[in-house]
């Protein structure tokens, strides 16, 4: 990800590798135009196999391209013994994955990533 997506509202995905963790900054408008990045932050964290947190607070307008990249992050983490938890979603993020039926998905890893750092 570059900074001229930053400035122009485009979305970004950064992935920030820490000893013990994994954690995704989402920010901005993350639609079809992402696509190749949310591939890239996939394949970058399962390599890795550590826990991930994926921060969607920053996120401004999510279609289903993003809601997919959690669902898939989710459902491939969970097959390969990755914990991920979505920490503090916004109501972009809330909305969307509510309007797919697939916020359920989360609600226990985020229960559980609020335990964890409280």
């Amino acid at each position: 990800m570059n900074n001229q997506n930053q400035t122009l509202g485009v979305g970004s995905i950064l992935v920030e590798e820490n000893p013990d963790s994994t954690v995704i900054k989402m920010s901005g408008e993350i639609d079809i135009a992402m696509r190749g990045e949310t591939g890239a932050a996939l394949q970058q964290v399962l390599e890795r196999s550590r826990p991930v947190v994926v921060d969607t607070s920053d996120v401004t307008f999510m279609d289903s391209t993003g809601a997919t990249f959690l669902a898939q992050l989710r459902m491939f983490g969970s097959e390969d013994g990755i914990c991920v938890s979505l920490a503090e979603p916004s109501r972009a993020v809330r909305i969307v994955l509510e309007m797919l039926g697939v916020d359920a998905m989360f609600r226990d890893a985020t229960a559980l990533e609020r335990v964890a750092t409280a």
